[in-house]
């Protein structure tokens, strides 16, 4: 069984689980409900041939290993094509014993489905293949809409967000948020007197760091999720125009080594104190512990200093595809 208490500390609460020992701070959202400040990643990815396709039971196995080390948020989403999979592992830890209201599950509305009727039968799918009775919150993906057939659905995302106010009217969501959205469009979203989305999750990592995006978030109350928090450092993964650093930057080595850390450890925990939730993803045990211990240490302002001048306004995932799209959300040039 789990203990929890929650101690005050600036914006959130630290929650200890007593069985690991790891202390997961709790964001509070706008509508009143908790956030754990970190989240399994279980996005595959993308590779030379394209998306990564799952093959069998890697993500329920990760997801497993994850609530077993502690996490209590998982982020999915439809396109991913593994919610049956996050379904399969969570339900295991429940009829092991782990509360349904101790997890926090997020996934995503795909653009196929953004007319206003779509959105409640896209998360009752969503549902079915999570085997669940409600997520704890759903965000629209993108604010592009696009048909099966690869072309434009210019359904006005406002439209979408009032199927998503719906969907939480049912039930079948706690909260509601919204992704890859820039600040117009966020405004736009808040302007319709509807509700205020309680979450934006966007790229964040040391080459995409977006201050002015935070700083703007932190003003409407809006909690910020942050994907592909490890950006380009790992070579393996870089694009040959990718900018520094690199897992092997001495800098980032020698700030690992003054907090007996690792170097993914630092840039996670430096996306926490600039007050956003990372989801680092990974298929193996060891990567997923490590990245869920962050929480007991503190970077110095010199660090962070170190760690800002990093950020190059490199997006990772720019999704050129839909550059032609009239609700394209990032910079064009």
């Amino acid at each position: 069984m789990y203990r929890y208490f929650c101690v005050i500390l600036y914006t959130f609460c630290v929650v200890i689980d007593a069985t690991y020992g790891v202390e997961v701070p709790i964001f509070k959202l706008l509508d009143g409900r908790d956030i754990p400040a970190i989240a399994l990643g279980t996005w595959l990815g993308n590779n030379t041939q394209g998306r990564v396709k799952p093959e069998g039971t890697e993500v329920e196995e990760a997801v497993k290993w994850a609530i077993d080390a502690g996490y209590r948020h998982i982020d999915t989403a439809f396109v991913y094509k593994v919610e049956d999979q996050v379904g399969r592992a969570v339900n295991a830890k429940l009829d092991e014993g782990v509360k349904r209201e101790d997890l926090f599950i997020t996934t995503k509305l795909w653009n196929d489905a953004h007319a206003e009727d779509a959105v409640v039968p896209a998360l009752r799918e969503s549902l079915r293949k999570l085997n669940l009775d409600y997520v704890d919150l759903y965000l629209i993906h993108w604010p592009v809409g696009q048909f099966s057939n690869l072309t434009y659905d210019d359904t006005d995302y406002v439209e979408t967000w009032r199927g998503m106010v719906e969907a939480k009217k049912l039930g079948l969501t706690k909260s509601i948020g919204i992704s890859n959205f820039n600040q117009k469009q966020i405004d736009r979203v808040i302007a319709s007197g509807l509700e205020t989305p309680s979450v934006l999750q966007v790229e964040i990592n040391l080459n995409l760091q977006q201050p002015d995006l935070l700083a703007y978030c932190k003003n409407k109350s809006i909690v910020v999720m942050g994907y592909t928090p490890f950006g380009s450092i790992f070579p393996s993964k870089a694009r040959s125009e990718a900018p520094p650093p690199r897992v092997e930057d001495p800098a980032l080595v020698d700030i690992a080594k003054k907090y007996g850390k690792i170097v993914p450890q630092v840039v996670l925990r430096y996306l926490f104190e600039l007050g956003v939730i990372p989801i680092p993803k990974s298929l193996t045990k060891l990567r997923i512990e490590q990245n869920l211990q962050v929480f007991d240490f503190q970077l110095s302002q010199e660090d962070h200093q170190v760690l800002q001048s990093y950020d190059q306004g490199y997006r990772t995932i720019p999704q050129l595809k839909w550059l032609e799209h009239p609700y394209y959300p990032f910079k064009k040039n």
